[in-house]
This record gives structure tokens, sequence and C-alpha cells, in this order.
């Protein structure tokens, strides 16, 4: 199988959810191949091809002229899947990509289920597999859930596509800065999350209190932000932000799907709750069975010593 993975450039440069797109076709244990519409000195540290337009001629945002690079790309390549990630240009382009093939599209993917694509139903509460059934398909992917995990090295071998550069139908004025986020959960290598399981709001402290022990942040599930306990910024789980941290401590927390679908690509998963059979525990690497508030302030004081 072989991946078509197209970079994310903004402002004049490469941006690191790009190295997620090699974490995905790692996942698949597919081929990988490059695109980057942008300056060569931004090349990805990539020892393999990477097929290269010049952003100064195309623009780094024009769907006419860059749909036509990632079709010359695919075909040179002869690639199964083109690989997106779901932002704002992904989901722009990918369905374009998509039709011109008269090919399958799959947005928004958050695991591999056996070389199939794992992605959130029913506004996230529930997951379903898809398989696509045209030889080739445009996918995008939910960026934070394939954390790359390798130190990005190699020397990229550039091919250069050149396309005829008509008039371009929109014009691309710049970018519109989103609104800060008080916390980017995706870029923590330690997140140690609330439940609901917690108890009550005066206990969040505590959970707090362990993520900062550790040097990390402090996470929740949808019930606990709902509820009021924590801020928004902090939720993680499909309905919130996608994470992948190095460590994810798990304190009350069941498991639902939603919530799983947010962290279970954490690279080490440490659980806390009563229950055993908690659905938590499926994907912990370690469940402890213990009372949260009982265990979580004796583990901090043990730290802190």
């Amino acid at each position: 199988m072989k991946t078509l993975l197209i970079c994310e450039y903004r402002q004049g440069k490469l941006l690191d959810v790009s190295y997620e797109l090699l974490a995905f076709a790692e996942r698949l244990g597919a081929d990988k191949a490059m695109l980057l519409i942008g300056d060569e000195s931004q090349a990805p540290k990539f020892g393999g091809k990477v097929y290269l337009a010049d952003a100064g001629k195309y623009g780094e945002y024009n769907p006419d002229a860059h749909k036509q690079i990632v079709l010359e790309a695919a075909r040179r390549e002869q690639a199964d899947l083109i690989v997106f990630v779901h932002s704002s240009y992904g989901w722009d382009l990918a369905p374009q990509v998509a039709a011109s093939l008269r090919c399958a599209q799959v947005s928004e993917i958050v695991g591999v289920v056996e070389s199939k694509f794992e992605v959130a139903a029913c506004n996230a509460k529930l997951r379903r597999i898809a398989t696509p059934k045209t030889p080739q398909a445009a996918l995008t992917i939910q960026a934070g859930a394939f954390g790359y995990r390798g130190e990005a090295q190699g020397t990229p071998q550039i091919e250069r596509i050149e396309i005829p550069a008509g008039p371009a139908r929109i014009e691309f004025v710049g970018y519109e800065a989103a609104e800060k986020k008080e916390l980017d959960l995706a870029k923590a290598d330690v997140i140690v999350s609330a439940g609901r399981g917690v108890g009550k709001k005066d206990n969040v402290t505590a959970i707090a209190a362990l993520a900062k022990a550790l040097g990390g942040e402090l996470g929740a599930t949808r019930p606990v932000v709902d509820a009021g306990w924590v801020e928004h910024s902090h939720q993680v789980g499909s309905t919130g932000q996608v994470v992948s941290p190095k460590l994810y401590v798990a304190c009350g927390v069941s498991g639902a799907i939603h919530h799983l679908a947010g962290m279970k690509n954490s690279e080490f998963i440490v659980a806390i709750n009563k229950d055993k059979d908690a659905p938590i525990g499926e994907v912990a690497d370690v469940l402890v069975v213990a009372d949260v508030m009982q265990l979580v302030p004796a583990l901090t004081a043990k730290l802190a010593k």
C-alpha cells in the first residue's frame, strides 16, 4: 500500500503536525511519500521522496492549483491513499481530490484497527470502522490522534512538480487567527485527567496537584467540564482535544467511548479507579484499583519528596 502524505504549510513554515502523517502511515505499515507545496528550505526531515511545488508560484492557498498538484503527485506515486490533516486546508481539499478521482473519502480518522479506519459517530459518542470500497481513497486524520514518536530526521529526495498556472478563481487575503486557547494539551508530555469519579469540584485540586508534581497538565472528561468543575480548554476526548502524551494518568475516569477516542494513543496509560471492570482498563497499561481521593494525595506527597 502506498500513501501520499500532504504536508501542512502556513506563513512560510512547515507545521509540525505534518509529521503525524508519517505516524499514521507507519501505523498502517504503508509505503510513504510526502508532498509539500511550500519552500524547499522547509522540506520535511524525511528520508524518502518529497514532491515539491513552489508556494511562491502557486500560493499557500489556491484550491484549484493545489488540487491539480496533489493529483499529479498521486499519479506519479501511484498512491492508494492520499492523506491530509483534518484542518481547514485538509477538509477543504480532500473532498475535491476525492471527487476528481471518483474515489471514497474518510474524514477525521482517530485510529487504525486492522488496517481499517476508526472514526467518531453519533456526536462522538460512538465509534465506527470505515473501509473504502474504491481502490484509492482520500483521508483526513485528526491532529493529535497519531503523535509522532520518532525524531524527525533524514534528507528528502526532492522531485519537483510544475503545472500550468492559470488565473485563480478566488483571492487569498490572509489568515485570521483563531481564538487563543488557554491550554494546548496536544503539546503536553504528561496529562493527569479528572473524571467524574473524583466526586466533587473541590477534589479537582488534588488531581491538579498530581499533574504539577509530574510536570504535566490537568485534563478532564466531558462530564467534569459540563459540571463546571474544570474549564473546557482542559477537556480530553473526541469532543475536546485529542492527545497522545508520553504519560496519561486517568483519575476516576470510567472510560466512555468519546474519551477513549481522545487519549487511547498515549504512550503509557495509568488508570486509577475503584471499579476493576471499568472500560478504561481495556486501554490502560497499569490499572490501579483504589479510591482516587485516598491514593492521589499520597502519591503526590511521595513525589514531592
